[in-house]
């Protein structure tokens, strides 16, 4: 575990926090000298009390005053700058460690995001990642600042009395016990209360994703009892935590009012024998209680590297995720000629469980600059088949080609760049149209945009909207109806111009005009271009070049609309349902 735990802190200071090493040091110095300064304070009083009660001199009278608060000054100047240091060098380690997050969340494979939680990412995004820095900043500036004010204040403690000194030492073990005791509960208090606020917030979004489905529902009281169950939970947790940490202030006094008895029974002792002047012993006493401060800090500062080594812990896994699908950043760009692809002995699943396969053995050529239609019951691998062109997934086995080259042999971003996707789920941004349109090409200009909203036939809603292009849609395009947003989908892919489109779903749940007016569009897209669809309607795709006939991950039959209707019993079965009985 040790290994492990200083593995994690060699990783830290290399990635992050050698880069703000300057800083640091400058804080160490400030650090320095609060030390410094705080054990100027304790030493000065030995003369002050000689000098000023018993002697009366009248010039230290005015020096030593006046030195004290130069002491104090210098000790809160510095405190305030290295506090200040670390608090900017704590708020840009955050921003490194969540820009890593993110770079690792936007560029995983999306296996990865099919596995975990929203809600739980974002826990570990904000609260985590806050335990983190507090463990790399805020702990490492107290444990340099309390470790050089109490060899301060201990130099002084022994140069007014060695014997006292000893006394004093004794009780620091027992002090540092008492704190490991209660850091051991409190870490695992801190994980409890982190695990039950990830679970809020994870209900939270899904409270947010699905409010039309509790109001449908009408579930509201179910998720109020629900929520309100999770809220008291997490108010228990961070109660309990919050105790067991301050667990220690009766305990730290107990022992500080206990161990200044001692002292003082013990200088009674000292001074009835003359082995200790009465300003030596109040000088001490002040070192003492300067030291009380630094000394229940490190022993308490265990909690806080616990909680940030916990945090570290869950992080770091996110951030090393590796991605499974190779951008092959090094290879060549896929050259494009007629738009071929060709699916050889293809197999997949989403799982590591082999017997479960949604593609089994996929041996099918689709034609470039041809439409191909894939039709089957809910589950065949249609979906499936389709996000593997792309490699939104990787098959098992097998090999997919595009014009004789195997999609895993080259770069990644040139391949994706000429595959567009439209399908019946579209995903929008809390943003105005014309920037989701842009979405498909940053750089696009103007006329490039209004152009892709003519060819998907947007031009009618938007130009009915009082902000035109300039119109916020909402969170995925809330303020849009179904077909509104399917066109938006169309006028990306308009933008984006790819040789390869592939269309899952486009026209289902969209009612017969809305379908006339997509379709339109999509028939415009698609001229010229490699295209597959996935059809829920048998009369969007009686026309493809061919039509492939998938049952539970195998291909059936293929061929035209007119051959498989005299060859293929599935086929013909779900062509009298959707047609003939209108």
């Amino acid at each position: 575990m040790i290994k492990d735990d200083f593995k994690i802190i060699k990783r830290l200071y290399k990635d992050y926090t050698v880069k703000h090493l300057k800083k640091i040091i400058i804080a160490i110095l400030f650090s320095i000298l609060v030390a410094g300064s705080t054990s100027a304070i304790a030493y000065l009083l030995d003369p002050a009390i000689e000098k000023i009660f018993i002697n009366q001199d009248p010039t230290l009278m005015y020096i030593i005053p006046f030195v004290i608060v130069i002491a104090f000054f210098t000790k809160g100047i510095s405190l305030y700058l290295a506090k200040v240091i670390m608090i900017r060098v704590s708020q840009e380690l955050k921003a490194d460690v969540q820009k890593d997050m993110m770079k690792s969340l936007i560029s995983t494979d999306t296996k990865f995001i099919d596995g975990i939680h929203t809600g739980k990412f974002i826990s570990n995004l904000t609260l985590d990642v806050t335990l983190l820095v507090n463990l790399v900043s805020t702990a490492l500036l107290n444990i340099f600042k309390d470790t050089l004010s109490l060899i301060g204040l201990m130099t002084v403690m022994f140069f007014q009395n060695w014997k006292l000194s000893l006394v004093a030492i004794i009780m620091i073990p027992l002090a540092t016990v008492v704190a490991r005791t209660l850091g051991k509960r409190i870490t695992k208090a801190t994980r409890e209360t982190m695990d039950t606020s990830a679970l809020f917030t994870k209900r939270l979004v899904e409270i947010f994703k699905n409010h039309r489905i509790i109001k449908s529902f009408q579930t509201e009281k179910f998720e109020h009892n629900r929520s309100s169950a999770d809220i008291k939970n997490l108010k228990e947790k961070a109660i309990k935590m919050t105790e067991i940490f301050t667990r220690n202030t009766p305990i730290m006094e107990t022992l500080t009012g206990i161990m200044i008895a001692a002292l003082i029974f013990y200088s009674g002792t000292l001074i009835k024998n003359d082995e200790l002047e009465i300003n030596n012993f109040f000088s001490f006493l002040a070192a003492m209680m300067l030291a009380y401060q630094p000394v229940k800090s490190l022993a308490t500062i265990n909690v806080g590297v616990g909680q940030g080594m916990s945090a570290a812990k869950r992080i770091l896994p996110i951030i090393d995720n590796k991605n499974l699908i190779d951008p092959n950043e090094d290879k060549s760009i896929i050259d494009f000629k007629n738009g071929d692809i060709e699916f050889k002995d293809i197999n997949f699943n989403y799982s590591s469980n082999q017997e479960n396969k949604v593609l089994n053995k996929i041996n099918i050529k689709i034609n470039g600059k041809k439409m191909t239609a894939l039709v089957g019951q809910s589950g065949s691998g249609k979906s499936s088949l389709l996000s593997l062109i792309p490699r939104i997934y990787d098959p098992k086995s097998g090999i997919l080609e595009i014009d004789g080259q195997n999609i895993k042999n080259v770069n990644l971003y040139s391949l994706r760049k000429e595959i567009s996707i439209v399908d019946q789920n579209v995903t929008l941004f809390d943003d105005t149209i014309f920037n989701n349109i842009k979405y498909a090409k940053p750089n696009a200009s103007e006329e490039e945009i209004y152009k892709a909203a003519e060819q998907s036939m947007c031009l009618d809603f938007i130009e009915k909207l009082e902000n035109k292009y300039q119109t916020m849609i909402g969170e995925n395009g809330v303020r849009l109806s179904g077909g509104e947003k399917q066109r938006l989908s169309i006028a990306r892919a308009f933008l984006k111009d790819s040789k390869i489109i592939l269309l899952d779903e486009a026209t289902s749940s969209l009612d017969s005009e809305t379908e006339e007016k997509i379709q339109r569009a999509l028939d415009k897209l698609i001229l010229n271009k490699t295209t597959v669809v996935i059809a829920h309607r048998l009369s969007t795709i009686l026309n493809s070049d061919k039509i492939y006939v998938m049952d539970k991950g195998n291909v059936l039959d293929s061929g035209n609309h007119e051959e498989l209707l005299k060859k293929s019993e599935t086929y013909k079965n779900f062509y009298n349902k959707q047609i003939n009985k209108h």
